[in-house]
């Protein structure tokens, strides 16, 4: 039964991480999700249910549109792929409790905003200013001990970033720090302040290795939304234990 609901939680992620493919993709571009229908940006070939099968779809095409043999980004089945494992780990981590709710929500948001980020270096307030409100909620449903822990987080979490944007004269964007307001909500205070480190830590390591391997200079720009959806996730399941050790070797 175990298996078979690991099996369910991954189709359905799989199945929603295809949808948040599209929000990321047009809303930061102010289209609508929902018209025009999928396509072939390059042929303008409207895709079939055929085509939009999750992973496989991509597969089965060897990854080319079915039309015109345009090659298809593999960040559309890599991201299907990474959604149907975050919510397969929130079941794991949480079974069937009102945690799983914010756990789910919280995979989707991060999903989004990477999509959002590797696009066009941009994390919308039309992504961010909902995903706010919705977490005041969820964390009404399932509180953190103390209630207000996630309160403080939030403020916590945006007013370190916008310290770091104002000291480094603008090296933070604008998403990024509003982004914090809503991930303090869901990890609180701690936890937060390990996402920052974490994703600070995963952001130098990738920079360090795409500098090296294509030989850019320091100026180019390198997405953090990633970095940050990382970090947040491993703070958001592992931040207690993470803490424990880090005291103990003190």
């Amino acid at each position: 039964m175990e298996t078979y609901y690991m099996l369910v939680f991954f189709l359905f992620g799989s199945v929603f991480g295809s949808f948040y493919n599209v929000v990321g993709l047009r809303v930061p571009k102010g289209e609508s999700i929902v018209s025009p229908p999928s396509h072939c940006t390059v042929c303008e070939r409207r895709l079939t249910p055929v085509d939009l099968i999750p992973v496989l779809s991509y597969l089965v095409l060897k990854g080319r549109c079915r039309k015109c043999q345009i090659r298809i980004s593999p960040m559309y089945p890599f991201m299907e792929c990474i959604t149907g494992l975050l919510f397969v780990h929130s079941y794991v981590m949480f079974g069937f409790s009102k945690e799983l709710i914010v756990a789910l929500f919280f995979a989707s948001l991060l999903v989004i905003i990477t999509v959002s980020d590797v696009a066009y270096m941009l994390i919308p307030n039309k992504i961010v200013y909902p995903a706010f409100f919705i977490f005041i909620g969820l964390r009404w449903m399932s509180p953190l001990e103390p209630w207000w822990y996630a309160f403080v987080g939030s403020v916590v979490g945006f007013g370190l970033l916008l310290l770091i944007a104002i000291v480094s004269k603008g090296g933070m964007g604008g998403g990024d720090i509003k982004l914090y307001a809503v991930l303090g909500l869901v990890l609180g205070i701690w936890n937060t302040l390990l996402s920052l480190f974490l994703a600070s830590l995963i952001a130098l390591i990738y920079g360090a290795v795409i500098l090296a391997k294509r030989k850019q200079k320091r100026s180019v720009p390198i997405p953090f939304g990633p970095a940050i959806a990382l970090g947040s996730w491993l703070a958001y399941l592992y931040g207690d234990a993470i803490i424990q050790w880090y005291l103990k070797l003190l």
